[in-house]
């Protein structure tokens, strides 16, 4: 085995520890937290009329989760489950918990790709801006992100349906899933989380503006398009890749507002139900998910940093020449 594929394999199997550490350490903080939650989930949920439970449901379930039990113990038994792969059944609605998370996944999943990719278009079109505009229009533009960090996600939201929904009527409010509001919606998501990513990519290309291969490219007559174009957006596109990773936490949390505000069914809005009614499964079920997804794409982000940039590898050989 080759000392770089040795190399590689070691990061995959650190970066793969690290993730699982990562999801446990979610879970189990996530129960402390909601365990310490004021109200008590068996008059909250079980009892409530709307549940539609027996009395013999209310017993199973009881005894299935250790409601009767002291924290740590619920505890134990919910590790048990969560390492057996089951995520246990809903306390407002007595549905499996997979099911009712899995259903609402799709939608909220929809609306985060299309926010991340709105969220690129924004951040490249700002920072080709401040690169080939005029020195005083490229002035204003780099102040559009700190602007767009300073404005609040509900904020944003309920500015855009002010405007397009209830002045412009592009999109009718009562139909938050059509194309048009699921747009503004992601559009809600993509600004506040545009603002890092532009930040980061004006800051590498300012640094790669100033690099000797730079130099040498104007001074042989290209325009600044060209050498914005051919040398500079790659290497500068490198940090990029791990703020991507970052970001896609951002998006999931605010995902639970924007789906709030639109009123879109989502796992933003199974969380809002989910607190209101003391929901515990539901809601560590959300959470390590949102943990799952989280450690794959910084897992993924880590792992092809090496093949994007060959100077981030690491070999054995390199570590034995460090030392």
């Amino acid at each position: 085995m080759s000392a770089r594929l040795s190399g590689y394999r070691n990061l995959v199997l650190s970066r793969l520890g690290q993730g699982i550490v990562v999801i446990f350490l979610a879970y189990v903080l996530s129960f402390i937290v909601v365990s310490v939650l004021p109200g008590d989930a068996i008059t909250n949920s079980l009892r409530d009329p709307q549940s539609g439970l027996s009395e013999e449901d209310i017993a199973r379930i009881v005894a299935f989760y250790g409601l009767d039990k002291p924290v740590l113990i619920q505890l134990l038994l919910a590790l048990g489950r969560f390492v057996s792969g089951d995520l246990g059944i809903s306390l407002q609605s007595g549905l499996p918990v997979a099911d009712l998370v899995f259903d609402a996944l799709p939608s909220t999943a929809f609306l985060a790709l299309t926010a991340l990719i709105l969220a690129l278009v924004l951040a490249v079109a700002i920072v080709v801006g401040v690169h080939l505009l005029p020195p005083a229009a490229a002035g204003v533009l780099r102040s559009v992100p700190s602007f767009f960090l300073s404005v609040p996600n509900f904020v944003i939201g309920l500015i855009l349906i002010s405007i397009f929904g209830f002045t412009l009527h592009t999109f009718t409010i009562t139909e938050p899933n059509s194309p048009v509001a699921t747009f503004f919606a992601a559009l809600t998501l993509a600004i506040p989380v545009s603002a890092p990513l532009a930040e980061v990519l004006v800051s590498s290309l300012d640094v790669e503006t100033r690099q000797d291969y730079a130099l040498v490219a104007r001074s042989r007559g290209l325009s600044r398009v060209k050498v914005f174009a051919r040398h500079l957006l790659k290497p500068s596109a490198l940090p990029s890749v791990t703020m991507v990773a970052l970001l896609i936490g951002e998006l999931l949390g605010g995902a639970v507002i924007t789906e709030t505000i639109f009123g879109r069914n989502g796992v933003g809005t199974l969380v809002q139900r989910s607190v209101g009614a003391g929901d515990q499964p539901v809601l560590l079920a959300v959470v390590v998910l949102s943990a799952v997804i989280f450690v794959l794409v910084n897992l993924i982000a880590d792992l092809s940093v090496p093949f994007l940039d060959p100077r981030t590898s690491v070999t054995k050989k390199k570590k034995d020449l460090v030392s």
